[in-house]
């Protein structure tokens, strides 16, 4: 461990593509969607040999932050900051930059989401390892995905021509690419040097603060205005100032337009968002029919079906591709292919005003 090393953990989104299961207050992040553990309790517990709890901090949401306070006992519960709005992560990375900034001058960050799978944890710490070492050049460092396929939902990261995977140096990125089109996907995906954006980045935190001034000025001179960190006055006054911040993404605000940005190219480490039900079930054991079905079940002429009932028996009878998920309040069932438009639902009860449901 190197005490200078610090760890941001992202725990401010909704989850709407896991609705039912993911409400308000028990969104994605704290729900344990594959495995025992919750996903950000995962997250803690692959980043704990590399980042001791104590310099480990989580940005989230008021709805939200007693419950991660419970599933995380040891971060320290000051360390666990809800944001007055949601400003997107361009904010959100700021104010813990000047938070961890003023606490230690040669404070080095990374920033991970708390929402994914990962199922190569030796080589994911060897990429998190080379990420930090790369920060001393005073570089901002991404890590990139080696695509699987030709994806659309993701943003890339274009690499020099003929990088390899799995090269532990840090690449000098050339380009940042907006989620494309299925053609433009397919020509990445051939050219190999296209990487999918993890959503990983790494930077000393006074580089960050000199990067936000440059670009985003506005929210630089909101964030520096706040007293120091732990005073009687920071939340009141974070309440206050947060909100005049730009909402705008880090990428946008600075990675996209800065220079000196590098990237690890890394190698398979069983990387997942686990952006929707259909990815949770491409996750979990499925029964010689395909079937993902948690407890009993009696299936008749049924194929690649993902059900979330627990504690009734289910029963299938002649129906494929399908995602059933079942909470006491609320049932969904939609077409496998569809299930990124589950984030549709809660839109539309959005605008039903069924907050009971949200």
């Amino acid at each position: 461990m190197n005490r200078h090393h610090y760890g941001l953990i992202l725990a401010g989104g909704r989850g709407t593509r896991f609705w039912p299961r993911s409400r308000k207050r028990s969104a994605k992040q704290v729900l344990n969607v594959v495995g025992k553990r919750s996903l950000i309790q995962a997250t803690v517990d692959r980043l704990t040999p590399l980042i001791s709890p104590e310099r480990l901090w989580v940005l989230t949401n008021h709805h939200l932050r007693d419950i991660i306070i419970k599933q995380l006992p040891e971060i320290p519960r000051n360390q666990i900051l809800a944001e007055p709005m949601q400003r997107n992560t361009a904010p959100a990375i700021g104010l813990a930059a000047q938070i961890l900034h003023s606490l230690d001058p040669d404070a080095v960050m990374g920033v991970f989401p708390s929402d994914h799978v990962i199922g190569k944890i030796p080589q994911y710490r060897a990429v998190i390892r080379a990420a930090f070492k790369h920060t001393a050049g005073r570089h901002l460092v991404v890590v990139g995905i080696q695509p699987r396929w030709p994806e659309t939902g993701y943003g890339y990261i274009e690499f020099p021509r003929g990088c390899a995977a799995g090269c532990a140096q840090a690449l000098p990125v050339r380009h940042f690419h907006e989620k494309p089109e299925l053609p433009k996907a397919k020509r990445y995906f051939k050219a190999g040097n296209f990487f999918w954006n993890s959503g990983m980045f790494f930077w000393r935190a006074d580089v960050l603060l000199e990067q936000l001034r440059l670009h985003v000025p506005r929210t630089a001179t909101v964030l520096a205005s706040l007293p120091p960190f732990g005073s009687r006055t920071f939340t009141a006054r974070l309440k206050q100032a947060f909100p005049l911040c730009d909402d705008i993404s880090i990428d946008y605000a600075v990675l996209e337009k800065a220079t000196g940005v590098y990237g690890i190219a890394a190698g398979d480490f069983g990387w997942n968002d686990v952006g929707s039900w259909n990815a949770v079930y491409e996750l979990l054991d499925r029964d010689p029919q395909g079937n993902s079905i948690a407890l009993e079940s009696i299936v008749i002429d049924s194929h690649n079906n993902f059900v979330d009932a627990r504690g009734k028996v289910v029963a299938l009878i002649g129906v494929k591709d399908l995602i059933v998920v079942d909470t006491p309040d609320a049932l969904l069932v939609a077409a496998r292919d569809r299930a990124q438009q589950v984030g549709d639902i809660v839109k539309a009860l959005e605008q039903r005003n069924r907050h009971d449901l949200l």
